[in-house]
């Protein structure tokens, strides 16, 4: 077949154009780019450490910048212990004091409060990273959007920590204990808005991590580790004073949200893209592949 032409205004015919490249070529070319726009990529491990180092360093601006508003925070705080009591599920007090009993359990469930939040989230996202590439940019963007719209939480609805409500004789375990276990207790509590506990960011962050080790693990024994952290962090969290268990409710609504977010550009959760990135796997494997055959 010879090449496509054209008739001209006065008869004569003519080799019919051809897209240039880099042209775009109508509807299908433009679905194609932006499907190829959504396809995961291999992340770069120096774009990935400054970008979570700028990001977190954002977070604890903006959250700390939030006006600490100590009238509101405690009456907000009290209106939740009093929905809690109407449902009969108040039951921080008596974890807290509980745990306080037994000082090595207390001086623990400090330390993992100030620590594991870090360790096990930067972990599972370097996992992600090392052996998950094609579903880390997904579960990224998860843990950012959970981040983000916790700081608008933070705005609008200050509350006080249970530890700061004196009237209810709650426990502060580090003060009592003298443990560094809290950036918002002891010395440090100067640095760290005492009045953003809604929602709860070690409940959200800690289901995000252990929901992605349980989709993506393929060991029973992770998949079951990564279920029970969140339910640790929880009690954890209750037990040190640092949250009633309905900030823990609004830490999961974010991560719901953060999701949904997701799941949007994406058109699939985290463990249901491809373990490596498209342009690490041959033709028709990676996502383009993926949504084909879901066609």
């Amino acid at each position: 077949m010879g090449e496509p032409t054209v008739k001209t205004l006065d008869g004569r015919t003519a080799p019919a154009s051809t897209p240039m490249e880099g042209e775009t070529a109508g509807p299908s070319s433009r679905l194609s780019r932006w499907q190829e726009l959504r396809s995961p990529r291999r992340p770069r491990i120096w774009f990935e450490i400054l970008l979570i180092a700028v990001s977190y360093w954002v977070y604890s601006l903006i959250r700390n910048a939030v006006p600490e508003q100590k009238a509101q925070a405690i009456k907000n705080a009290q209106w939740i212990w009093d929905a809690e009591k109407a449902l009969g599920l108040n039951f921080e007090h008596a974890v807290n004091e509980a745990v306080n009993s037994v000082k090595w359990l207390v001086v623990s469930m400090n330390y993992y409060y100030a620590t594991l939040h870090f360790i096990v989230t930067i972990g599972v996202l370097v996992w992600l990273y090392r052996w998950h590439p094609g579903r880390y940019a997904a579960a990224r963007l998860i843990l950012f959007a959970t981040t983000a719209v916790a700081l608008v939480g933070y705005y609008l609805y200050p509350l006080a920590p249970p530890r700061l409500m004196p009237h209810l004789d709650f426990v502060d375990t580090v003060l009592v204990h003298e443990t560094w276990g809290s950036m918002a207790s002891g010395d440090l509590k100067s640095v760290s808005n005492q009045y953003a506990a809604m929602p709860s960011m070690h409940a959200g962050w800690s289901l995000w991590c252990g929901l992605i080790i349980f989709a993506v693990a393929a060991t029973p024994w992770a998949k079951i580790l990564g279920l029970l952290y969140p339910a640790a962090t929880l009690v954890v969290i209750v037990a040190t004073a640092n949250h009633f268990w309905l900030d823990a409710v609004g830490g999961v609504l974010c991560l719901a949200f953060g999701f949904a977010l997701s799941y949007a550009w994406y058109q699939a959760l985290p463990h249901r893209l491809p373990k490596l990135p498209e342009n690490d796997r041959a033709p028709g494997q990676g996502l383009k592949g993926w949504l084909a055959a879901r066609a």
